[in-house]
């Protein structure tokens, strides 16, 4: 009989939580020097995780972490979970007639519950033992895995504020993880300014000269033995993780269906990011906005492309102002973010000589996507139309692929205007004129004449 994961789940959560319950309960008593059966915190430990599998254990199994950090997670999770549990905290102090100010927390207008800060955290861990409260601030720090991965993070900091007094933000991807055992795609808007890119095209639809095609592949090899590259061979420890690739070339000439080719292939999300829209003009949003993408992207395995790079990455002169100082710090950011990310990132630009030199040498591959060739627009033309709809015999594709000089994008463009043309006269044959007159509408775009 298949065992409901949301059933394995929960009791194992029940579990952590009774856990917190009788920790918190231990330590209010030691605080206030009442009775308690035990005298030490670490004389507690966490449960036992079940034989039975859960996505709860496995996480806790995958980044081994130590009873410390279990308290830490768990404390984050409980207002998700359970927040009751934490109404004992907003015990108030008879004296002062306020709250205790060692529990930390906060608490919110639109949540009635306690939300646990990392002093919340420290007062469970060490009471009002210094030494030992300082043996634990490692939790917090940027290097610890909690930080480094996005999973537990401290927020609403107020300048002047202890940072200890930051709240315990759990990771919602995390937060779906280990209650679901599924993470759920995020959705786009100004707290994540990237959209997944899906194709319905095959390997077989997308037409590139040979050159451009072999360099493609070499990003798939990556994919598919990268892995055993840096980890069964040892090059781990003389390569950086991941593979960057800078894709440059007119629009339409098939970089963003590449990108999401490779995906497709490999069975990984492919997300867009326009660092022309993600950019601020506030100081250092930028950092944080392009941040939340990097700690989802890491713990999913995406595909990253960025797309409009000359935003961000085009040549610099002298500075002159504290803006261009600033900008150059946002380089300087993504630039390394882009080298520790262990997965694929794709870069962008219409044109090679609007980036940064030094910026193109930290990549792996830099690949050209030119106009197409005569035969590769004549396959293109060949390719685009639907299968129920008839060409005009006055429709001579060889010879218009050879006249005129357009990209993969834009004869899509000139096909999607004919077809809706013949549907707009209610029949499934598409005219020479109404061809050209897409052709001569795609050539005033650009400011030319077919």
């Amino acid at each position: 009989m298949k065992v409901n994961p949301f059933v394995q789940n929960s009791t194992v959560l029940n579990a952590e939580l009774d856990w917190l319950f009788q920790l918190l309960d231990t330590r209010i008593k030691l605080h206030f020097g009442e009775e308690c059966r035990v005298q030490n915190i670490s004389d507690m430990p966490p449960p036992e995780l079940p034989a039975v599998d859960s996505s709860f254990s496995r996480f806790v199994r995958h980044y081994a972490l130590n009873p410390a950090e279990r308290l830490v997670f768990i404390l984050a999770l409980t207002p998700h979970l359970r927040p009751q549990l934490l109404d004992v905290l907003f015990t108030r102090n008879s004296v002062s007639n306020r709250d205790f100010s060692e529990f930390g927390g906060r608490s919110s207008n639109s949540f009635g519950g306690f939300l646990p800060t990392a002093e919340t955290a420290l007062f469970l861990l060490a009471g009002d033992d210094l030494a030992q409260r300082f043996s634990f601030h490692y939790l917090f720090d940027a290097g610890h895995v909690f930080v480094e991965h996005g999973i537990v993070t401290l927020e609403k900091m107020v300048p002047g504020e202890p940072y200890l007094n930051g709240q315990l933000t759990i990771n919602r991807e995390i937060l779906d993880l280990v209650t679901s055992g599924k993470i759920g795609r995020p959705i786009f808007g100004s707290d994540f300014p990237a959209k997944r890119i899906v194709t319905e095209m095959d390997w077989s639809d997308l037409v590139l000269d040979t050159h451009t095609l072999e360099q493609v592949l070499e990003i798939k090899v990556w994919m598919r033995y990268g892995e055993q590259l840096l980890s069964e061979l040892g090059l781990g420890k003389k390569l950086k993780p991941g593979y960057r690739s800078l894709f440059y070339g007119p629009p339409g000439t098939g970089k963003t269906l590449t990108a999401g080719l490779l995906g497709k292939g490999f069975e990984r999300d492919v997300y867009r990011i326009d660092l022309s829209a993600v950019i601020s003009k506030y100081i250092g949003e930028t950092e944080k906005n392009l941040e939340k993408i990097f700690q989802k992207a890491e713990l999913r395995d995406w595909i990253l492309f960025f797309d409009e790079a000359d935003a961000l990455f085009g040549k610099r002169t002298k500075i002159s102002s504290s803006h261009d100082r600033f900008a150059n710090q946002e380089v300087s950011y993504l630039l390394q973010r882009i080298e520790d990310y262990p997965g694929v990132v794709i870069l962008a630009s219409n044109r090679r000589s609007n980036l940064d030199d030094a910026f193109i040498r930290r990549f792996q591959s830099i690949i050209h996507f030119p106009m197409p060739e005569v035969q590769e627009r004549l396959c293109l033309w060949q390719s685009a139309f639907s299968d129920k709809t008839e060409l005009s015999k006055e429709i001579n594709l060889k010879e218009i692929a050879g006249r005129y000089e357009l990209a993969g994008g834009s004869i899509m463009n000139v096909v999607r205007y004919a077809t809706l043309r013949s549907l707009e006269r209610e029949e499934l044959l598409i005219s020479n004129a109404d061809l050209h007159d897409g052709i001569r509408r795609e050539f005033q775009k650009e400011g030319k004449t077919a």
